[in-house]
């Protein structure tokens, strides 16, 4: 994937969210008009029930995102909130 100057990048966190429910979340976010998301990996290696396969979700806004497009994302990780508990904002930045 290109990454254009200076779109917006959020990493976000589901403790212990099961991959098929990451992978859920990342479907319905890039129905979002400018929205772009991906996984990225655990950081541990050894395999173990008790932790999620993936370390996390990233989503990136680009040029055709627009406040309404902020705004429901905001919406859909909220229905997850609720449904799965607590997010942790990992990361917010520029992307370069």
């Amino acid at each position: 994937m290109q990454v254009n100057q200076n779109q917006l990048k959020d990493e976000i966190e589901f403790p212990g969210l099961p991959l098929a429910v990451y992978r859920e979340i990342a479907a319905h976010l890039q129905q979002v008009d400018g929205v772009e998301t991906g996984l990225y990996p655990a950081a541990y290696q050894q395999f173990d029930y008790n932790h999620s396969q993936i370390g996390g979700l990233w989503i990136q806004y680009n040029q055709h995102a627009n406040s309404v497009s902020h705004q429901r994302v905001a919406q859909i990780l909220a229905y997850y909130q609720n449904r799965y508990g607590a997010f942790r904002k990992l990361n917010s930045a520029i992307a370069q």
